[in-house]
C-alpha cells in the first residue's frame, strides 16, 4: 500500500500517513530522567529540521520526566518502551504523544491489553515494532532463519492482536541491520498492511557506513512510495541523522527547501582550498531559507560551464574567484572574498 492510500494518524501537532508529508524522526541519546539534557538535545534536534522525536523509558524515573520534557520542547514525543508494560502506561499517563512496544517482549495477552486499554483512554498511537535481532524462533524455524517473509508475519501477527483488542491507532515499523532484506521487507508489508510505515534500516552504523546503508536502504523504500517516517539511525551525534534525513527526502523529490549545495571533487587544476571552501558554504547556508541550488566549484577553467545548471555559485582560481549566476560569470572577486560575497548574495536573493 502506497503512503498516499494509508490510514492517517496523528501523533501530537504531526499528521502521517495518507499522503502527509513523510516526517523526519530521530530518538535522543541522553538519560531521559536528566530532564535538562535532553531538553537541550531535543532543541538542538528541532533547530535541525526534527519533526518528531523518541526518548527511551527504561525506568518509572525516566517515565516521569516525560511530562516535563514535553512541557519544554515543540514537537511530538514519543516513548520507547522494552519489556515492563508498566512503564508503556506510565509513559501514557505523563503525556507521551505515541508509545512504540514490541508486544512480543511485554509479557502476555492481559499485558499487551492494559496497554492499549491506556492508550485508547488516552487517544494516543501505538506504534507496534519488530526488529530482526528479536524474531520469535518459531518464525525462525518456519523460515529457515530470519526473513523477510518472519518479520513481515511477525509483525502482522501483532497488528491483528491488538485489533483484536479493539484498537486500530496503529503506526508499523520492521527493522533490520540486513539492507536488502529490510527493502525486501517493506515491499511485502506494504501490500498487507493499511496503517503508515516508520522506516528505517537499524543498528546501521557509524556517520559513513550508516549514512551510505541508510541512503541505500530508504532510497529503495521511499522510491516505491513507501514509508510515512523515517529515521536515520546513525552511531553518533542524533543531529547528522536529521540532516542525512532531510537530504535523502530532497534527493528523491519528497521534500524542497532549504539550499543544496554542489561541488566538484577536486583535481589536478584545482587551485584553491575546495574540501574547506565547500564545508564552509555547507554551514554557512544551513539557516538561508531558499529553496535554490548552490554550486563550489574548484577552477575557473570548467567552473563556470559544470555550474550552468546551479542557480548561483563560485570557482576558484589563484588568488582570485569568479561568482556565476546560471553559468553566467558575474563578477571577479579576491580569492578571501569569496565566501563573503555568495553569502550576501544568498542573503540578498529576492531584492
Amino acid at each position: 500500500m502506497t503512503r498516499e492510500r494509508t490510514k492517517v494518524v496523528q501523533i501530537g501537532n504531526v499528521k502521517i500517513g495518507g499522503g502527509n508529508p513523510i516526517a523526519i524522526q530521530s530518538m535522543t541519546n541522553t538519560k531521559t530522567e536528566d530532564v535538562d539534557a535532553t531538553v537541550a538535545q531535543i532543541h538542538a534536534l528541532e533547530k535541525a529540521g526534527c519533526e518528531i522525536i523518541r526518548c527511551a523509558v527504561p525506568t518509572i524515573e525516566a517515565a516521569e520526566a516525560l511530562g516535563k520534557i514535553k512541557k519544554q520542547i515543540h514537537i511530538p514525543l514519543v516513548a520507547d518502551i522494552h519489556f515492563d508494560y508498566r512503564l508503556a502506561i506510565a509513559a501514557i499517563e505523563n503525556g507521551a504523544d505515541k508509545i512504540r512496544i514490541n508486544p512480543g517482549n511485554i509479557g502476555d495477552a492481559s499485558r499487551v491489553q492494559a496497554v492499549v486499554d491506556k492508550a485508547k483512554e488516552h487517544g494516543i498511537p501505538i506504534r507496534v515494532g519488530v526488529n530482526s535481532g528479536s524474531l520469535e524462533k518459531n518464525l525462525v524455524e518456519k523460515y529457515g532463519g530470519v526473513t523477510a517473509e518472519g518479520l513481515v508475519e511477525s509483525a502482522m501477527d501483532k497488528v491483528h492482536m491488538i485489533e483484536e483488542m479493539g484498537y486500530d491507532n496503529l503506526v508499523v515499523s520492521i527493522k533490520s541491520s540486513d539492507v536488502l532484506m529490510c527493502v525486501k521487507a517493506h515491499e511485502l508489508i506494504a501490500d498487507q498492511c493499511k496503517y503508515p510505515l516508520h522506516v528505517g534500516i537499524t543498528e546501521s552504523g557509524t556517520l559513513l557506513a550508516g549514512n551510505i546503508k541508510s541512503s541505500i536502504g530508504l532510497g529503495l523504500i521511499l522510491h516505491q512510495g513507501i514509508g510515512d517516517t523515517i529515521r536515520v539511525s546513525l552511531t553518533g551525534d542524533p543531529t547528522e541523522e536529521i540532516k542525512s534525513a532531510k537530504l535523502i527526502l530532497k534527493t528523491l523529490g519528497l521534500r524542497k527547501g532549504g539550499i543544496e549545495v554542489v561541488s566538484c571533487p577536486t583535481c589536478g587544476r584545482t587551485k584553491i582550498d575546495l574540501i574547506g571552501l565547500a564545508n564552509q558554504v555547507e554551514q554557512m547556508v544551513a539557516d538561508i531559507p531558499l529553496d535554490i541550488k548552490v554550486a563550489v566549484m574548484g577552477c575557473v577553467v570548467n567552473g563556470p560551464g559544470e555550474a550552468k545548471e546551479a542557480d548561483i555559485g563560485i570557482a576558484g582560481g589563484i588568488g582570485e574567484g569568479l561568482l556565476i549566476k546560471k553559468g553566467e560569470i558575474v563578477k571577479k572577486v579576491k580569492e578571501d572574498e569569496l565566501l563573503e560575497t555568495l553569502r550576501w548574495e544568498l542573503l540578498h536573493w529576492n531584492e
